[in-house]
This record gives structure tokens, sequence and C-alpha cells, in this order.
């Protein structure tokens, strides 16, 4: 496995509360702050199109 350079979202605010994204020539992975190397989401970047897609169509929550 390659190693991964994990960058914070830019939304994030200060703390351990923040999405990191790391990018492979095949693969988006996604983790929180918390733990970085634990719980590991990966995805192909067209799931991973799809997810921000579905997400950007979401009624915001008030």
């Amino acid at each position: 496995m390659p190693k991964l350079t994990w960058q914070r979202s830019s939304y994030c605010p200060e703390g351990n509360s923040c999405v990191h994204v790391a990018v492979t020539t095949e693969t988006i992975r996604l983790t929180e702050s918390g733990d970085p190397t634990a719980a590991i989401l990966t995805a192909t970047p067209a799931a991973f199109d799809a997810l921000l897609t579905a997400l950007k169509k979401e009624t915001p929550r008030v």
C-alpha cells in the first residue's frame, strides 16, 4: 500500500471533529481526525463523486 498523505477538510473547525482525505492513483480515502489511521473509508473516484453529488442535493437541516 502506498504511503498516504492526509489533508484536512477546508470546512473543518479547530479540534478533533475533522474529515481527512488521502488520494491514491485508484482510490480516495476518508477518515476522521480523532484517529486517522483507524476507520478508513475507501472509495473509487466515481463513487466519491456520487457521494458528494448526493450530499449537495440534501436539504440542509436547521
